[in-house]
């Protein structure tokens, strides 16, 4: 029998995505759709490259009779759904693609969103989604934090190089460029196509990138003492993709072992031939993640190259990922489509 699962928020980027994702899933079926500003509407009328799907009409969340929901996928705003998740019903098993879970310190998530945290007891039962890492800790979770796509992309590039201790973690420079759908669909002036067409620029310079409260979490976890990286965003006028270069003082070739231990049975992860550098175009539309490394000119210095689709492994893939694993399901399923090219 077909797990039932409602997604709330499904009029955004993430939402649909999801929606596309589902519809190729053998064992889930989309028993609700919320999204409160265009209830009532069909999603053909939101988004037409969906009309060849059956799916129900958009409603109200308090339209969703929940007891017949298996697992809830919350594409919602941040600072939204701590109040709506605080409201679900206690037993039922939610994914949360905002970053209102991600930092399990309420003090450091009202550091970084600038408000209270709205549910904490919530807070205190979520797991951390980025899937390669949290495995077992997913499979029994009833409540999932999906990881921000850019702190996927980092961490990708990091997170067993700081475990094994093969890099320097006072000297690590984090460059990434990111899609403009990472922004989400409502309007801004600034991301007009006149504004941001046929221009490049970094945002968020310095310490004010909300992400950043992820690495310094993940990463001193992992090492064990405070890591501060230094990390830049760039805004790219593309519809899909985030490329993340980290430079760091240590070896290539060790790096480039210690990615093929950790990552070797990783379905979703390709290690690139060394000294090959991956790109967006090679993941677009899929769950797959790039990883590229090579030596830099400087002895003792290398450079890690992160390709991966911020809304598909980036959230939405990830989200349907870790939700194959809270189901009991295969976790590749539904999600093994070759990337979109060109």
């Amino acid at each position: 029998m077909a797990h039932k699962v409602a997604i709330l928020g499904a009029s955004g980027y993430t939402g649909a995505e999801l929606i596309r994702l589902i519809s190729q899933h053998p064992n889930i079926e989309i028993a609700a759709l919320g999204a409160e500003r265009k209830a009532g509407m069909q999603m053909a009328d939101v988004f037409p490259h969906l009309r060849h799907l059956s799916l129900p009409t958009l409603c109200t969340i308090d339209e969703i009779d929940f007891s017949q929901i298996d697992l809830c996928f919350c594409a919602l705003p941040h600072k939204t759904s701590q109040q709506v998740i605080a409201n679900l019903p206690g037993d039922l098993k939610i994914v949360d693609l905002s970053a209102d879970f991600r930092l399990r310190d309420p003090a450091d998530y009202e550091k970084w969103y600038g408000n209270p945290h709205a549910a904490v007891a919530q807070q205190q039962e979520a797991v951390y989604g980025l899937t390669e890492f949290y495995r077992e800790e997913i499979t029994t979770a009833r409540l999932v934090a999906g990881t921000g796509c850019n702190a996927a992309t980092g961490q990708f590039a990091l997170r067993p190089l700081i475990a094994a201790g093969v890099v320097d973690l006072d000297d690590i420079i984090l460059d990434m460029k990111c899609a403009v759908s990472g922004a989400g669909r409502a309007l801004k002036e600034n991301l007009l196509h006149a504004e941001l067409s046929e221009g490049y620029h970094a945002y968020a310079i310095g310490s004010t990138h909300r992400h950043l409260g992820e690495f310094d979490q993940e990463f001193s976890l992992l090492a064990g003492r405070p890591v501060r990286v230094q990390f830049t965003p760039h805004l790219l006028p593309v519809n899909r993709g985030i490329l993340a270069t980290t430079y760091v003082k240590g070896d290539a070739e060790e790096i480039y072992r210690t990615f093929e231990h950790a990552y070797g049975d990783e379905p979703f992860v390709e290690l690139l031939p060394l000294g090959e550098a991956p790109s967006t175009h090679h993941v677009r539309g899929s769950n797959f993640v790039h990883i590229g490394v090579t030596a830099d000119r400087i002895s003792g210095r290398a450079i890690v190259i992160v390709a991966l689709d911020n809304l598909t492994k980036g959230s939405s893939g990830q989200a349907l990922q870790n939700a194959n694993l809270m189901l009991g399901e295969d976790e590749t399923a539904g999600l093994m489509m070759a990337p979109l090219f060109p």
